[in-house]
């Protein structure tokens, strides 16, 4: 499942950091430039923080810039695990907290129940995106597009027209909100941020087809994005 993809590596996180929110905000100046507003899907999970503190510290129109997440564990924003907790500690502070904010989460006792209302937050939002960026885990999922999860083939439909999917996984430990792959490709950039050597041999084994990793969801979403993506990696 070899993809065509823009590499670009990088001695140290830090210079990575600075590089990617760089290249992040250009995309959503050049959103707020050609249609007055930007729209934007982060990640979460460890890997992104530096990144999304140094993302906030650029000067753009943040209140003509939302902001939502790739996907969202089924916790309260207060869960250290919370996605939307990360956020708010490291991006919308300052003057990105003035940004438009769209959550994956509702106070609904599971991701079903709450499905229906954050769908249709996700509804109003203007896409395409300006930019997604995407983590990846060490077994190939992105956002909480698992290989084994409950809804995995619809939510990696390219035609499906549900944007939100809740998903449950035996890998994922909790429950699970996520935008769909079909939602993830609607985009005019892509970016893919890994750091570490065991996330490099990862990639580098999905590029092959490599057992185990051959329909890894990373690679699905990759191969049906719009625009070349940009992998951003470190040792």
């Amino acid at each position: 499942m070899a993809v065509a993809i823009v590499e670009r590596v990088f001695a140290d996180a830090e210079t990575l950091a600075q590089t990617l929110a760089l290249n992040v905000a250009n995309e959503l100046r050049t959103g707020i430039a050609a249609r007055g507003e930007a729209l934007v899907a982060l990640s979460g999970g460890t890997t992104p923080r530096r990144f999304l503190e140094l993302l906030a510290q650029q000067s753009l129109d943040w209140t003509r810039t939302t902001v939502t997440l790739a996907d969202e564990r089924w916790v309260p924003p207060q869960n250290p695990r919370s996605n939307e907790r990360l956020l708010r500690e490291t991006l919308l502070r300052g003057a990105a907290a003035a940004a438009h904010f769209v959550p994956l989460y509702t106070a609904a006792a599971g991701p079903e129940q709450g499905c229906a209302s954050i769908a249709a937050n996700v509804a109003k939002l203007h896409f395409p995106f300006d930019a997604v960026v995407l983590g990846m885990g060490n077994d190939g999922h992105c956002a909480s597009l698992f290989a084994d999860g409950d809804r995995i083939d619809d939510a990696l439909r390219a035609d499906a027209e549900a944007r939100v999917m809740p998903m449950h996984a035996p890998s994922a430990g909790e429950p699970r909100m996520t935008l769909t792959l079909a939602a993830l490709v609607n985009t005019r950039s892509m970016f893919v941020h890994i750091q570490g050597a065991e996330k490099d041999d990862v990639f580098a084994r999905i590029q092959r087809d490599a057992p185990g990793l051959a329909q890894a969801p990373i690679g699905k979403v990759l191969q049906h994005s719009p625009v070349m993506p940009i992998l951003f990696r470190c040792p």
